[in-house]
């Protein structure tokens, strides 16, 4: 039987690492929409956190997921995990699907990805969703609070992996999935070698992302949606809930086709509990 998520496809890169993707053709009949969508997922997620929304877009266009180096099936970078390492990353995976047009999804962390991998060739991505993203309008992240609170997540997520008790802490998003996309997240999502992964990330992550406060990624006219989540909960407060909304709001206003839509069932994991207003939102791009 076919995957909810496509065939796999090892996409090469230049240093000889391999990524992993699965494709989702989109519609047989030829009456898609032209763009390719490729969706890029959180700090420590695989390509399985967006088994909900890439077969709704799926309907109307080739839908790609994959895993960044050191996470799901791709092999670890050793060469450390910054974030323009990882938009790289996109960048070229984009190459071995293009030539475009793209419409570029990231949830969380997959946000700046995403950003900044659009501002290296603007002119082949058609639109940006950034799911619940990781910005830097949003002052409460550079923080000690911030700081002291991810680096104690890293270090409980490390105990957990070793003791074999991770995918307990996460075991909502287990819940009401296609058995295929479960049995993938149980075998790859929570070992120690996520962790590991995660914490490299950290390691520059929120660094490189102040410095675009005084000089962000020019992403030109490209249209941008952006979706919060509206609820707090899962280690954020009313008040990141509050600065997260804020700071997505400016984003959405720094475009010249920029939208900000609200999920109002929501805290962070979008893709997973409104899954159906993401889809709406790509396919709203890809219709132009």
């Amino acid at each position: 039987m076919t995957h909810t998520q496509g065939t796999s496809e090892w996409v090469p890169l230049p240093d000889g690492r391999r990524l992993h993707a699965m494709v989702l053709p989109g519609p047989s009949s030829g009456a898609g929409i032209a763009p390719t969508v490729v969706f890029e997922a959180g700090a420590a997620a695989t390509r399985s956190s967006w088994a909900g929304v890439q077969p709704l877009v799926a309907e109307h266009a080739r839908a790609i997921v994959y895993d960044r180096s050191g996470l799901g099936r791709s092999g670890p970078d050793p060469r450390g995990r910054t974030l323009s390492r990882m938009a790289d990353d996109l960048g070229a995976l984009l190459d071995h699907f293009g030539p475009g047009p793209f419409v570029l999804a990231g949830h969380s962390a997959g946000g700046p990805i995403v950003r900044l991998a659009a501002s290296a060739r603007p002119s082949r991505v058609a639109g940006l969703v950034l799911v619940d993203p990781t910005d830097e309008a949003a002052d409460v992240l550079f923080g000690r609070g911030f700081r002291r609170a991810e680096r104690f997540a890293v270090r409980t997520g490390a105990v957990l992996a070793r003791l074999g008790l991770l995918r307990f802490a996460y075991r909502s998003l287990l819940r009401g999935i296609p058995e295929d996309v479960r049995q993938d997240l149980v075998r790859e999502a929570f070992h120690s070698g996520v962790v590991r992964t995660q914490r490299l990330q950290a390691r520059t992550f929120l660094d490189e992302l102040a410095t675009w406060r005084d000089h962000p990624p020019a992403l030109g006219d490209i249209p941008l949606t952006v979706i919060s989540g509206a609820l707090s909960g899962g280690g954020m407060t009313s008040a990141m809930r509050s600065a997260a909304i804020a700071a997505h709001a400016r984003r959405a206003a720094s475009s010249p086709a920029g939208r900000h839509v609200i999920a109002r069932r929501s805290g962070h994991y979008v893709p997973v509990t409104e899954p159906h207003v993401i889809a709406e939102e790509i396919i709203a791009l890809l219709r132009g």
